[in-house]
């Protein structure tokens, strides 16, 4: 205590008990692959599927058809099932255009120059809407991209008002998503353009030597426009207000845009055009040889480069959080499953669900695929279904990992993470139309010997998931899904209460209040069928001085993690009439 006791008298000493168990931290999905729209390789958290549409877009156009990616149904599948966090990282073809975005010169009002540059947030040729206009409408304006108008301009004042147009819209009709009122070109104002509506940039950083990955932004403003942000302004109007609070017009006027939208109606040019004429889609993916090998490939138009981007970017266990790690499309069969599964092992504290092979795949082939791997941080399923798009209004094939994650996802929802996700109860896949084919239960025998989870169809009930074994295979206790998830989770608590005993004293309190967190959150374990028992040991016995010299705090947890019934063996005994039961 601060005082110190001289005299005689009454000492009163607050002593704070009232440490509490925090609650897990909620985690969910990651995806990883193609979208319509969206920034290329930026993680972005989405909490609801409409959210995922309107940053990342549903169909586009290939050939004379319109598509719909594995990304979207799989993210689709996974908040119809009760998913709330997902993590979705759009892939691009290639990285050499990775920092070229569609851009506008918005023209200034005098002169032949520009006032500023806008650039799309979205990548990708779908921005590019420069073409000839018929009756105030762009020909290759959609509903995927954008145009601009500025309206207001007051020369007295030196503000100006901006419109965000959506790129299918027409004068006569206008279709605004956002109005930008007020704005100036001076850096000093507070409704200076760019601190208004935005001027950050993603930059993807490569991995050299032994650093990972990482995104970094330029630009020097939050973005809070949804479609575009600030280039560049061209004549920045530094100190344009003088000391009488008055608009330098005379000097600066010249400078600040023309009402209207310029010469191409307000649309936006230069976005990366994508080379491939005509993607491998759904059942057809996987057709060529670079599917396996090669940088480019037919993995929807993608290459296993193009995923590797993404999959470096997701090592940062601090940065991203999850613990299920979707790639749909990039299966057993292709060199991207690979680093998908390394990704999971690193970070340790997700799960990868993979394919067993592209459509058409035979099942000796598809056990051939999951014996090429051997990990309890990853989990295939076979064979590929049937989902009713209702974006394109048909039906499409997909492969598995496009619902698993929904299946995980409710599965969470109606137990835990360390419940089998799979079953009648908790492995049914209601929006699955039908499987590839029926499996019979030889045909399941054969995948499930091979580490294969099989999705089975059964009279009256669908088709469900039936089985749930990890790839390892060596036969362990962390052969089965719910085994590795369950440590996933008690890692993800147990992890999170001991960062906050870094750098402080080593000493029986902070042990103590180490046991105070844990006890309780593995006992709810128990009352929620995750263990059978266990056992926390953080005391003199495992932190020894010696332990204690090398600024070292040791525990010890030991499990007993529940197992499943996935074998149930029912005797029927035929006893003759009068015969008296066994006891």
């Amino acid at each position: 205590m601060a005082e110190q006791i001289i005299s005689p008298g009454v000492f009163q000493i607050e002593t704070d008990q009232s440490i509490y168990t925090q609650q897990p931290q909620e985690m969910g999905a990651a995806i990883v692959g193609p979208t319509v729209s969206g920034r290329p390789l930026v993680p972005t958290y989405v909490t609801t599927y409409s959210q995922f549409q309107s940053l990342f877009g549903e169909q586009f156009k290939s050939g004379s058809y319109y598509y719909e990616y594995f990304t979207s149904q799989a993210a689709k599948e996974y908040f119809s099932n009760g998913g709330k966090t997902l993590l979705v990282t759009r892939i691009i073809s290639g990285s050499s255009g990775i920092s070229t975005y569609a851009t506008s010169n918005i023209p200034a009002l005098v002169g032949t120059g520009s006032s500023f540059q806008l650039e799309t947030l979205s990548w990708g040729a779908q921005m590019n809407n420069t073409s000839s206009m018929s009756s105030g409408s762009l020909d290759s304006g959609s509903m995927f991209n954008v145009r601009w108008e500025v309206t207001a301009v007051n020369s007295g004042s030196g503000t100006f008002t901006l419109i965000v147009r959506r790129g299918d819209d027409n004068n006569n009709t206008k279709n605004i998503l956002e109005t930008w009122a007020n704005m100036s070109l001076d850096p000093q104002q507070s409704n200076y353009i760019a601190r208004v509506i935005g001027d950050l940039k993603p930059v993807y950083v490569a991995a050299t030597g032994g650093s990972s990955a990482y995104v970094n932004f330029s630009g020097s403003y939050s973005n809070k426009s949804q479609y575009v942000r600030v280039s560049a302004v061209t004549v920045p109007q530094v100190d344009s207000i003088d000391n009488n609070g008055a608009y330098k017009a005379t000097q600066y006027s010249g400078s600040l845009p023309a009402v209207g939208s310029g010469s191409y109606g307000g649309s936006f040019s230069g976005g990366v055009v994508d080379t491939t004429a005509i993607k491998q889609m759904n059942e057809n993916i996987g057709t060529g040889a670079s599917y396996s090998t090669g940088s480019t490939g037919n993995i929807q138009g993608f290459g296993t480069a193009d995923y590797a981007l993404a999959f470096n970017l997701l090592t940062n266990k601090d940065e991203y959080q999850f613990n299920v790690l979707l790639a749909p499309g990039a299966g057993l069969d292709s060199a991207a499953a690979a680093t998908m599964i390394s990704t999971a092992e690193g970070r340790g504290d997700a799960i990868a669900i993979t394919d067993a092979g592209v459509y058409g795949t035979a099942i000796a082939t598809a056990a051939q695929n999951a014996a090429g791997q051997s990990s309890n941080y990853a989990a295939t399923y076979y064979p590929w279904v049937q989902l009713y798009s209702t974006t394109l209004g048909k039906t499409t094939w997909c492969p598995p990992s496009t619902v698993i994650g929904g299946v995980l996802a409710f599965n969470d929802n109606a137990g835990a993470e360390w419940f089998a996700p799979a079953g009648l109860n908790r492995g049914g896949i209601p929006n699955v139309l039908l499987a590839e084919r029926k499996l019979q239960q030889t045909d399941r025998d054969t995948l499930y010997s091979a580490n294969v989870n099989p999705l089975a169809t059964f009279p009256g009930t669908g088709v469900c998931v039936w089985g749930q074994k990890t790839l390892q295979r060596k036969p362990t206790s962390l052969d089965r899904i719910n085994v590795r998830r369950l440590l996933i989770a008690l890692k993800d608590f147990v992890g999170s209460v001991s960062r906050t005993l870094v750098f402080e004293q080593n000493t029986t309190v902070t042990r103590n209040r180490f046991l105070s967190q844990v006890n309780p959150y593995l006992e709810s374990v128990v009352q929620r069928q995750g263990l059978y028992a266990y056992k926390v040991v953080m005391d003199d016995s495992n932190n020894t001085p010696d332990v204690i010299d090398r600024n070292q705090l040791v525990g010890q947890i030991y499990i007993q993690p529940t197992k499943t019934a996935e074998f149930i063996i029912l005797n029927f005994n035929l006893q003759p009439t009068g015969a008296t039961f066994p006891g």
